[in-house]
């Protein structure tokens, strides 16, 4: 049973990362999460760096701290966002697992024999044409 809860705790961390990194395929969100990743910033402050309105900021951040990416917290009349570490690792997490399967694919890939009854193809002899 312990397997079986571990087993889905993983598929749900899984669909976590993916979701996370989907959501990182926006550009403005992407700039969002790099902007914090210098620091915490209000709603205001990343929208005076980015092409786009308080509004639109307000809407990426929302999708951001549903993934766990960022969190935010009252700071007087503000909210100031910074980037969720648990969140972050997290997709570094997924990151990791999808690299490590790759290589081990990539690996298992290198390291299987040729077929022995496959034919090499080998190369005729030239012959050349004299010139009379």
């Amino acid at each position: 049973m312990a397997a079986h809860q571990s087993r889905n705790r993983s598929r749900a961390a899984n669909a976590d990362g993916a979701a996370a990194l989907q959501l990182l395929g926006d550009d403005t969100r992407r700039a969002i999460v790099e902007h914090l990743a210098q620091g915490p910033s209000s709603v205001g402050d990343l929208a005076r760096r980015l092409p786009v309105t308080r509004s639109a900021v307000s809407q990426h951040l929302a999708a951001l701290k549903t993934a766990h990416l960022v969190s935010d917290a009252a700071e007087g009349t503000k909210r100031i966002y910074r980037l969720d570490p648990a969140g972050i690792q997290l997709l570094r997490t997924y990151l990791d697992h999808m690299w490590a399967s790759a290589l081990e694919s990539f690996g298992a890939a290198v390291n299987t024999p040729a077929n022995p009854t496959a034919r090499t193809p080998t190369r005729s002899p030239r012959t050349r044409k004299r010139s009379t």
